[in-house]
């Protein structure tokens, strides 16, 4: 089974984090929170946000950005609006690190203009700042899984009182 990492870099809102958990568990992404975090793990709006899947969720936590590097080996791509390429260039291989920054700062440009190659952005409307970062990280997951076939996960769904079968 292919692995697909989501990494948060600093996340500021719980509801964000709450609703990219919630993607992560139904879709068996797992979840990396870099510290320092702006809210802690226990707040009501973090959990209310990924309601009653927090069961199914693979979640490491590290204090910072060097824990993280230090810990990981990637390979890393980085979603930020200041990227040259968008997200649908990568044939994103296993074990892929999608790297999200602060809501109101995104990643740190130091980073980005360290790895040129590795940095993605979503297309955008002359003007428009920026995604939601949940937003943002949901289409990117569905870009990765999508190029992977959609490995492991349920591709049809079902009725609860008919039958698909019986319709012409």
């Amino acid at each position: 089974m292919p692995t697909l990492n989501i990494v948060l870099i600093e996340p500021q809102i719980p509801q964000n984090t709450g609703n990219i958990a919630r993607t992560c568990a139904a879709t068996g992404a797992r979840l990396h929170l870099v510290g320092p975090l702006g809210f802690t793990v226990t707040d009501a709006k973090l959990k209310r946000a990924g309601l009653d899947y927090w069961h199914l969720l693979d979640i490491t936590h590290y204090s910072s950005t060097p824990e993280f590097f230090a810990r990981t080996n990637g390979p890393y791509y980085y979603f930020t609006t200041k990227a040259r390429k968008i997200y649908t260039a990568p044939a994103y291989p296993d074990g892929a690190y999608l790297v999200f920054g602060r809501e109101d700062a995104g990643l740190p440009e130091q980073l980005l203009y360290e790895n040129p190659d590795s940095c993605v952005r979503l297309p955008m409307i002359e003007g428009a700042r920026s995604l939601n970062l949940s937003n943002t990280v949901a289409i990117g997951v569905y870009e990765v899984l999508r190029q992977w076939e959609f490995p492991t996960l349920q591709n049809f769904g079902r009725l609860t009182q008919y039958d698909w079968e019986t319709i012409r």
